[in-house]
């Protein structure tokens, strides 16, 4: 895929996707049940409308890729996805959750505005093709294992459809055992391709595999982490956030704080205007 110039910005309910302003993907790793989900959504949404920052809420219904057999996936599709369009009845945000195989798209893409690919599963062709052909928004998360410019392929093969309603996420790249680090050469790369890029903050302090039987996390880091995205033009951040990290069922050790969100969003969209302002993007 050669350079071209870029596409204009899509909707995702109220929010623009590529525009002047950084947007927010938030939520908790898994749904761990309806209530929590709700307050999360709530709590999330009046710290951004506080802030005008654009969000959309996230949370996954089943956490299929886990370390352990043992580990909590979530209540499941149907159930999973009840949830997700009564938070989004009741809160009136934009839903992104995450499909792991072609018969779960029709069911989600039935509620949520946005459907995810895994980073795993970023080359399932099959699984691309069936979330480009539902119509919805669909961010395609970099797999770990993938240079930045090998991702037009799975841009393609979305795009192929006809949907170009599409972003692309950096979440690490693999780097030795339990451990990943990111390439900030990656954003300005992958957004020569005209679609926005996330940067997945959280996920890119994960230690997969870190403590056994679940995965570890550095998530003092993510202040750090998400200036330097911002300072390199990224178009949204995207971060799992929990009131109770310590007690998350999934990704608590890479998840941010909730008392933690106002004070770096409001650092970052200031970096964001600045970089606005002097037209790196």
């Amino acid at each position: 895929m050669t350079a071209q110039s870029r596409k204009s910005p899509f909707r995702v309910g109220e929010v623009e996707i590529g525009g002047r302003d950084l947007f927010l993907i938030a939520g908790p790793c898994v749904i761990e049940s309806e209530e929590h989900c709700l307050r999360m959504a709530e709590q999330i949404k009046r710290v951004a409308e506080s802030l005008a920052v654009p969000f959309i809420f996230k949370a996954s219904y089943d956490k299929a890729n886990r370390s352990s057999l043992r580990s909590f996936r979530g209540p499941g599709l149907h159930r999973g996805v009840r949830i997700l369009e009564r938070v989004k009845r009741e809160l009136d945000v934009p839903i992104l959750t995450d499909v792991h195989e072609t018969q779960q798209v029709p069911v989600a893409a039935e509620v949520v505005d946005v459907v995810q690919i895994p980073a795993f599963l970023c080359r399932q062709t099959d699984l691309l093709l069936a979330a480009g052909r539902s119509g919805r928004a669909v961010n395609l998360k970099k797999g770990q294992f993938m240079a930045p410019w090998d991702m037009h392929h799975a841009v393609e093969k979305v795009t192929s459809t006809g949907n170009h309603r599409v972003m692309i996420t950096e979440r690490g790249t693999s780097f030795g055992y339990n451990n990943l680090v990111v390439d900030m050469r990656s954003f300005p790369i992958m957004r020569r391709w005209g679609y926005p890029v996330v940067f997945d903050v959280t996920h890119s302090l994960q230690l997969p595999g870190g403590e056994g039987s679940r995965s570890g996390g550095l998530s003092e880091f993510i202040e750090d982490l998400a200036r330097a995205g911002v300072a390199c033009g990224v178009d949204g951040l995207f971060m799992e956030v929990h009131d109770h990290p310590e007690r998350a069922l999934s990704d608590g050790p890479n998840a941010l704080a909730l008392e933690r969100l106002a004070p770096l969003l409001s650092v970052v969209k200031a970096l964001h205007a600045v970089i606005q302002e002097w037209g790196v993007r």
